[in-house]
Formats: structure tokens, sequence, C-alpha cells
């Protein structure tokens, strides 16, 4: 089975990618769930336990699109990240695995104290 989408929609607006697959199968990725889980080494580093946790990338947005041979899709965002490859494959892993991933996310942002606003700094006192 192909994990290339029959059809690829992007919704400026809601800043959404929605792709269908032959199955009959509709997901819609956001623009921050593709941020922050970008194929990048700039992101996902060079091996496991290497990754850079992506923080105060609530706002980001995809400003293009581009076809990268008949395999994948590059996307480049707002705050200039254009350096990951999404491939058919990881899409399809992004889009089977959405709401694991996120929730781990925002875990990861509440365990190093960090948020998904740019503009928002967590500070905690003890005393």
């Amino acid at each position: 089975m192909s994990q290339a989408p029959t059809d690829i929609k992007f919704r400026k607006q809601s800043q959404q990618l929605e792709l269908t697959y032959a199955s009959g199968e509709q997901f819609a990725l956001n623009a921050e769930f593709l941020r922050v889980y970008s194929p990048s080494a700039e992101v996902r580093g060079h091996g496991s336990g290497q990754e850079t946790l992506q923080t105060g990338k609530m706002h980001v947005k995809i400003t293009e699109l581009i076809p990268v041979g008949n395999y994948a899709l590059q996307l480049v965002f707002s705050d200039g990240h254009d350096s990951g490859i999404f491939s058919w494959a990881y899409l399809r892993e992004l889009c089977e695995t959405k709401e694991a991933k996120w929730e781990a996310y925002l875990q990861k942002l509440h365990d190093a104290k960090a948020s998904r606003d740019p503009d928002q700094q967590v500070v905690k006192f003890f005393g």
C-alpha cells in the first residue's frame, strides 16, 4: 500500500494541512504540530536522545509547501525553519500518532517548565 496521500489541501486561514488517502481516511495536521515534529536534524538531532524541545511555536505559520520529487513535502515556516523534508511515510506516521505525539509534546513542555506561547515564560518560585 502506498503511503502517498491521494489529495493534499492546505487551509491557510486555519493553518491546517489536510491529507486524504486511498482508503478514504482524512487527517488534518496544524502548523504548530508539524513545526514541533519537523523531521529536520535541528529538531530531531542525529540520534535518539538528541532531540531539541521546540518552544514558543504556538503562532507559527506555514508559508510555503514545496513538493520534493514524488516522495515528500518541504514545509517552510514563518519562523524561518525550512530544513525538514516530510516524506509520505513520515506524514502518515504523524497522522496516525497525532494525539499521542501531541500529549507527549505537552508533557515535555510541562516537565521543562516551557511554553507553546512565545510571549510567555514559565517561572516557578519555591519557598
